[in-house]
């Protein structure tokens, strides 16, 4: 029976995955602000980059992981299940709609798409958990559209960032790639 090795790229992206995963928990789980229901944070930024620099499926795997770890560091452990589901629909999205480059319509399209999952996620969460759908539209829905304003705003700025790094090091255009 011969045993099959993982090349490279999977090795590569399996480490990456890994990296995106903790960053994920670590910038949602130190980096918030207590709200009514939950926190808002960062942690989506960190998200939308391991969607536009990572194979779907790894996305997908660190996102959720990342964000239902930064539940349970940060005393919410209720919400891990639908933060597990959650960050990994946000993942799956970005991945799929955003396109090859890191910055370009489709992904500004595709951030306008996550906040609408994640607000829809965390609403339906909160009536799930707490009742009163009225209520938790009041509760809940402003600061997660905080929390995605954020998110996109600093998804942008490392985008940019990442693109002039590229630029310079590769000669222009192209997406970045590790």
């Amino acid at each position: 029976m011969s045993e099959q090795r993982p090349d490279r790229r999977q090795l590569r992206n399996l480490s990456y995955a890994g990296m995106f995963a903790a960053l994920t928990a670590l910038l949602t789980a130190a980096l918030h602000i207590p709200v009514t229901n939950g926190y808002i944070h960062c942690g989506d930024a960190v998200i939308y980059l391991s969607a536009a620099l990572l194979p779907t499926h790894y996305a997908v795997g660190a996102s959720a992981v990342g964000g239902m770890l930064a539940d349970i560091i940060a005393g919410y452990p209720v919400y891990a299940l639908p933060t597990f589901l959650i960050k990994g629909l946000l993942a799956a999205c970005f991945s799929l709609t955003g396109g090859s480059r890191l910055l370009c319509g489709r992904r500004f399209a595709a951030m306008a798409l996550c906040t609408v999952i994640s607000v829809a996620g965390y609403w339906l969460t909160a009536v799930l958990l707490y009742g009163g759908w009225q209520a938790q539209l009041a509760a809940t829905v402003p600061g997660n559209l905080v929390q995605a304003a954020a998110s996109a705003g600093i998804y942008t700025a490392a985008a940019f960032a990442l693109n002039k790094t590229q630029n310079r090091s590769a000669g222009e255009g192209g997406a970045f790639r590790f």
